[in-house]
């Protein structure tokens, strides 16, 4: 089951659509606890034009996320946060 995706408005900031942010999700190839925090995760996964997106998230409950933060992968992220080895255009 997919789950239940709230984005609130700064999910939007760097000009990324709801479509973008919900492919990304579904195309997920690393998900994480970010280490600093208890209560934020992200996703590396592909916008509707195959680009390497970052979103960050909170889960509300077992079935839904609040996202917060979506832009194109930056090297750094991908860089502390990616697959080891492989280069996904971050």
């Amino acid at each position: 089951m997919e789950p239940k995706i709230i984005c609130v408005p700064s999910a939007f900031k760097h000009g990324f659509s709801e479509a973008d942010i919900r492919r990304a999700i579904k195309t997920s190839i690393r998900e994480f606890l970010i280490d600093e925090y208890e209560d934020k995760y992200a996703i590396i996964g592909f916008d509707t034009r195959e680009n390497a997106l970052e979103i960050i998230f909170n889960l509300i409950d077992d079935q839904t996320i609040k996202v917060y933060h979506a832009m194109r992968c930056s090297k750094s992220f991908q860089k502390k946060y990616g697959p080891k080895g492989e280069y996904y255009g971050c």
